[in-house]
């Protein structure tokens, strides 16, 4: 009887194992596969590799990742085209069309301004991990820094606000852009890809705490830290709601 506990647990230790590694595989494969049903049958019948070896070996063979390899290719030629003065020339006056057309000038501007701040060099976006209360003082949850606010809303408000993206888990592709005063926002030690992982898994996964065992003992933020602030903020309010309604 003493043999089941160990086979129980050899059993779970295979699970953690092998279930990352196939769940991955498969990911990679769906992904592979969807890309070659949209690309490989847009190659013309004498250039594509799969007729060739169908010639050859007497039966369709199918070169898994051959419409990735062919995309990377076209995407890599795309962008070297374009550093040129010609194909600044043709994107340019793609861009001026499509910016005269109603819909489809703010979807593509919208597009192009998001890629462009993700893939610039020297941007910071979704490089932070912060920690902050909401929905409400004394609820923290962590966020990711995207930027400054500028524009109206920061002219709109005294503080100096942050962008933070707030998301939901476990898909963490969805969630809400908050406004934030800096310094009520914490920079979080942790790297982008830890907090990803904490939000993915509900907090399942953990990441270790890497910072000196001084800095541990510290605590930096507190849920009651404006408390006496927002206290202050919902009296006024009434009085002066009281005031109005004497008015």
């Amino acid at each position: 009887m003493r043999i089941f506990p160990k086979l129980r647990g050899y059993f779970f230790a295979g699970i953690l194992v092998t279930m990352p590694l196939t769940v991955t595989f498969a990911l990679a494969w769906w992904l592979v596969g969807v890309v070659d049903n949209y690309v490989v049958p847009l190659i013309p019948h004498e250039w594509n590799p799969d007729a060739y070896l169908k010639e050859v070996v007497g039966f369709p063979v199918g070169l898994p990742g051959l419409g990735v390899l062919i995309l990377f290719v076209v995407i890599t030629m795309i962008g070297a085209l374009t550093a040129g003065f010609i194909g600044r020339m043709i994107v340019g006056t793609g861009e001026r069309i499509l910016t005269r057309m109603p819909i489809v000038r703010s979807l593509y501007s919208a597009i192009k301004q998001i890629l462009e701040t993700v893939f610039k060099d020297q941007s910071k976006a979704f490089r932070q991990a912060v920690l902050l209360e909401y929905p409400r003082r004394g609820v923290w949850t962590i966020g990711f820094l995207t930027g400054r606010t500028d524009g109206e809303v920061q002219n709109l408000i005294l503080e100096d606000v942050v962008n933070v993206y707030v998301p939901t888990t476990p898909n963490p592709t969805s969630g809400f852009l908050l406004y934030v005063p800096r310094e009520d926002v914490q920079v979080l030690n942790m790297s982008v890809e830890d907090a990803v992982k904490m939000v993915i898994s509900i907090g399942i996964v953990t990441p270790p705490d890497t910072r000196s065992e001084a800095e541990k003992s510290m605590p930096v933020v507190s849920a009651g830290k404006y408390e006496n602030i927002d206290v202050l903020r919902q009296n006024t309010g009434v009085k002066e709601l009281a005031i109005q309604n004497e008015d």
